[in-house]
């Protein structure tokens, strides 16, 4: 009797763990998918910059998050290495800026630009000074735009950017480029200020995105 008893409740269990599983995979898309093995404790494989995907040979991995309103600051991964974050303490207001060598991936220089209170002149000459074959990684916090002007917004264009035009007061904005694109960058994301669907009070909801950069080879 014991003995049936236990099959019963193994029977059962297992009738729940399936039940559950299938609503991870069908029906709850806001969690992530928890597999099998991962629930049993065995590590997943980890791609860099935690991307979802890995990247291919002679392709560097990165991820671009902008800051949340002005509460929770953004990041910036390359390579598996993560080259402005809050935990680094090398992030400000403004636009968050990471110049990487276009041929090896090592890192060149950091800043950070106050385009709200700040001095433009900073930004026009950090971008003026970029050399050719640099990939420029950008992400904002705050507000992006008020201090920029048509010169900045041209610096960005060369570089790559189609949306720079659009960039606005209290904007999400990420971007990568690199100096002497010859066409414009397929890595852009931007999403206005806008009080009827701004998921923060008087900010928009943060932006992520994440892919595979060319590295440059001639």
């Amino acid at each position: 009797m014991r003995v049936t008893g236990l099959i019963r409740y193994m029977a059962l269990f297992i009738m729940l763990l399936g039940a559950w599983f299938v609503v991870q995979m069908y029906f709850t898309r806001s969690w992530k998918a928890v597999s099998l093995r991962s629930w049993l404790g065995q590590q997943l494989p980890q791609h860099k910059c935690r991307n979802q995907k890995s990247c291919p040979q002679n392709y560097f991995a990165f991820k671009i998050i902008s800051g949340a309103a002005n509460v929770v600051g953004p990041s910036i991964c390359f390579d598996d290495m993560v080259l402005l974050s809050t935990v680094k303490n090398n992030i400000g207001r403004g636009l968050n800026i990471a110049l990487v060598n276009g041929t090896s991936g090592q890192p060149l220089k950091v800043d950070t630009f106050d385009m709200y209170s700040g001095d433009i002149k900073k930004l026009e000459t950090f971008l003026q000074e970029i050399k050719h074959g640099t990939i420029v990684l950008v992400a904002s916090y705050d507000d992006a735009a008020t201090k920029m002007n048509d010169k900045v917004r041209a610096q960005f264009a060369e570089l790559g950017s189609s949306h720079v035009n659009n960039v606005g007061f209290r904007d999400n904005w990420v971007f990568l480029g690199a100096k002497g694109l010859k066409n414009k960058s397929p890595f852009e994301e931007h999403i206005k200020n806008d009080k009827e669907t701004n998921k923060y009070d008087g900010w928009p909801e943060l932006l992520e995105m994440e892919g595979c950069a060319p590295r440059k080879m001639d």
